[in-house]
């Protein structure tokens, strides 16, 4: 999809963002490209179906020290996952054919790898459905390739995660922290990157309240300033439907009306 300052790049837009040649417009036709420049860094994959926009990204990912790879629509997408899974997904949301929401909701069946939504649609129901869906994280266009850098330098650090046991157990709930794993009642529950981190920072504090701002800085190395805090408010949601016997009546993740919410033990 065509994005106003990003989309139909000429060479003089590229020499102002700062790029030392315009990339090669016969690579913009392929539907999955890796991306020249040599780089060691995470792996990021963009999905969008806007070839001008696919190579800004890539091209700035590539300079920052991403390895960057692109793919125009959600079969080349798919085709790149299983070739070789990336560190993080950069997804589009309204391609031609299969939407981005439809690929995000695969992709969470498949596993829990990172997504950031990118799109134009920035209403709040489109950032919940992405959400409810499983995304990381949402950005909505025009946006400046910094903050795309910094969301995915977040959303990357979240994955990595700060040191916690390895182990929390609370009678019929356990997280594995090393593997990843939550298991409620007996039985292996999936958990996209982003709730599985809200429930063990929550539960690495029984019984302290932490507020949404301070859930936004710790978990999602963000603030208000950036993302919507509705964004926390929605994961204990889902959260609640993971783990609590009853999600309308929880005993496990607390509301502290007026405050924030806390993990009974």
């Amino acid at each position: 999809m065509s994005v106003p300052h990003c989309a139909a790049m000429t060479d003089t837009r590229y020499a102002r963002a700062g790029l030392d040649a315009v990339p090669d417009p016969a690579h913009r036709r392929h539907g999955t490209l890796r991306h020249p420049p040599a780089a060691t860094g995470p792996h990021i994959l963009v999905v969008d179906d806007d070839p001008d926009l696919r190579m800004l990204l890539t091209t700035f990912l590539s300079l920052d020290g991403f390895e960057a790879e692109q793919a125009a629509d959600a079969a080349a997408a798919l085709g790149a996952i299983r070739l070789r899974r990336p560190d993080l997904v950069l997804l589009d949301v309204m391609m031609p054919g299969r939407d981005g929401l439809d690929l995000l909701g695969e992709l969470r069946r498949q596993g829990d790898l990172p997504v950031i939504m990118v799109t134009a649609r920035g209403t709040e129901a489109d950032r919940v459905m992405g959400l409810r869906l499983g995304a990381d994280d949402y950005i909505v266009k025009p946006f400046s390739t910094a903050e795309v850098v910094a969301r995915i330098s977040a959303v990357l650090r979240r994955r990595d995660g700060a040191s916690r046991p390895a182990r929390l157990e609370f009678d019929d709930i356990t997280l594995d922290v090393g593997t990843r794993q939550l298991t409620v009642r007996g039985e292996l529950v999936p958990t996209t990157t982003k709730e599985f981190d809200l429930l063990t920072f929550l539960a690495s504090s029984p019984t302290r309240v932490f507020t949404r701002d301070q859930l936004l800085d710790k978990v999602w190395h963000s603030s208000s300033e950036w993302q919507d805090p509705g964004t926390v408010t929605e994961h204990v949601r889902r959260l609640r439907h993971l783990i609590e016997v009853d999600p309308t009546q929880p005993r496990r993740i607390r509301t502290v009306r007026g405050v924030g919410y806390s993990f009974e033990p």
